[in-house]
């Protein structure tokens, strides 16, 4: 009885502001406002007003709500810690050696040197690449094989 009240107050409340903001040649505006007064009242004569206060009142819902939660979380825990540990140690290993064995490109032969330059010179420029990228602290071997791929 209670809630049908408050509802209908808020409602006619709503429907006159909407009424002065139609007032000052604001139309849209009043009709959205108008829209959203008319919301608790409908909420109250389909039932749902008295639904939501059964439910907020009685402990074994909100037990059953706590039961949600903490299946919830122990969803999501497991999730987060099958991202994070990849499965067994076998796994791991395997999927990193499988990553490292297609580092350039899944199922390529192994980069071709091409016929750029000679032997001497593409051994020495491969040689100050990689003292370069040794002193910078960065891997560049993947992109130095495709390169080499290409005869670059």
């Amino acid at each position: 009885m209670l809630a049908e009240t408050i509802g209908s107050a808020v409602s006619a409340a709503g429907l006159g502001i909407a009424a002065v903001t139609a007032y000052r040649k604001r139309f849209l505006t009043a009709t959205r406002i108008a829209a959203y007064s008319l919301v608790p009242v409908g909420l109250v004569l389909t039932g749902v007003v008295k639904w939501v206060s059964d439910i907020a009142f009685k402990p074994s819902v909100w037990l059953g709500f706590g039961l949600l939660g903490v299946a919830w979380l122990l969803f999501m825990l497991t999730r987060a810690v099958e991202r994070r540990g990849g499965g067994s140690r076998k796994e791991r290993r395997a999927a990193a050696r499988a990553a490292r064995d297609e580092a350039v490109a899944p199922a390529a032969p192994a980069p071709s040197l091409g016929a750029g330059a000679p032997a001497g010179a593409r051994s020495q420029s491969g040689q100050k690449k990689r003292s370069a990228s040794a002193g910078a602290g960065e891997d560049f071997s993947d992109i130095e094989a495709i390169l080499k791929k290409h005869g670059i």
